[in-house]
């Protein structure tokens, strides 16, 4: 029932590079977003909230089209990180990461975004008049505030990036031991005489998967929210 195959190990292991390095990826501009969306007031906000959300309600495979349309490598940013950087995302699993990071974007954001405007502003407010300047106020107070959501955030994008399958298959197709992710293989298998059992073991390995992320993520959460609060 275990005996995984080649391929299907294969898929595993790129996976969770996939997961790691869309998570990775995004953070800095998850937090930078979270923090404007929370703190900031200008004209056209609902709009860029509305946009930093929208692979929640649009068609997955519309996101990966539109990926395809711009970074692939006759599009107008992937044209010009190929000829400029030598960086390919089409049908490359740095591609897949990229699509998975678009994907998970607005969980990662809304973890963040909550935390942050759970502050207490009265805390950053104290360091600004003890002399810290805004990085020093955010770097010292505001962060280790938020870090609960930061976590939450990360590992909610992390398992996010594991059952990506639309936008990555439009994006950069599904070729095995390149961009054949978990949810790719899975699909692959079902469409092969024999394939039941393989795409069943791979199933359990994303749900067993999934659960992992989703309870460290409530646990680190937990555990550092304690640790703030010095119990």
């Amino acid at each position: 029932m275990l005996d995984f195959s080649a391929d299907e190990l294969s898929a595993i292991r790129l996976s969770l590079r996939v997961a790691f390095w869309a998570m990775l990826g995004s953070l800095p501009f998850g937090v930078a977003v979270a923090m404007v969306l929370a703190r900031s007031q200008f004209w056209g906000k609902s709009l860029i909230d509305g946009i930093v959300h929208l692979p929640l309600v649009m068609p997955p495979v519309v996101t990966g089209y539109l990926l395809l349309l711009l970074f692939g490598r006759q599009g107008p940013l992937g044209r010009f990180l190929d000829e400029n950087f030598g960086i390919v995302f089409a049908f490359r699993w740095t591609g897949a990461a990229l699509a998975s990071a678009v994907m998970a974007f607005p969980l990662l954001v809304r973890a963040i975004r909550l935390s942050i405007e759970a502050v207490d502003r009265r805390l950053e407010e104290a360091a600004g008049t003890l002399g810290a300047g805004r990085v020093f106020v955010f770097l010292l107070v505001t962060l280790p505030l938020i870090a609960p959501g930061i976590v939450a955030g990360m590992v909610l994008a992390f398992a996010r990036s594991l059952g990506e399958f639309g936008a990555t298959i439009t994006f950069v197709s599904n070729i095995p031991g390149v961009t054949r992710t978990l949810p790719s293989a899975i699909y692959a298998l079902t469409q092969v005489p024999g394939g039941d059992s393989g795409a069943l073991r791979l199933t359990l390995v994303s749900i067993v998967l999934s659960l992992i992320a989703l309870i460290a993520a409530d646990l680190l959460a937990r555990g550092m929210a304690r640790r703030l609060a010095g119990d």
